[in-house]
């Protein structure tokens, strides 16, 4: 190989690490954490010990931000539990994360405070 063709082969790798580094369940985004459409994520006072309360309707309005076959693994304040139906679910710092029905564009946060147990989650 020539020195250019290792140099190209150098810059290709450089810039693809920028988006294997971005391969978080959730990007940071005006002081929010927001998944990979820019939908806002809540978190729930009811959730307790790593253990999602939000099921069957709740779940319907507030639906979990689920592991995906692809996703990376867990790191930092990143971790997943599993829910009642045995799904996985994402968390950070512990909290199960949620987007609400209700937002219809990226960045909205129509669910903040919503029943003063809804709120936005923050890095």
């Amino acid at each position: 190989m020539t020195r250019q063709t290792l140099s190209w082969m150098a810059l290709s790798v450089a810039l693809a690490l920028p988006a294997m580094a971005s391969a978080q369940p959730a990007m940071e985004k005006d002081g929010k954490w927001v998944d990979h459409a820019g939908m806002t994520l809540y978190t729930f006072d009811k959730d307790a010990d790593g253990k999602s309360m939000c099921t069957d309707a709740c779940e319907q309005n507030w639906p979990p931000l689920l592991v995906k076959a692809d996703d990376k693994a867990a790191e930092g304040k990143w971790t997943v539990i599993e829910r009642a139906d045995g799904k996985k679910q994402w968390a950070y710092d512990g909290k199960p994360l949620y987007t609400f029905v209700k937002d219809k564009k990226a960045g909205e946060t129509t669910g903040d405070g919503m029943k003063d147990v809804w709120h936005v989650a923050k890095p």
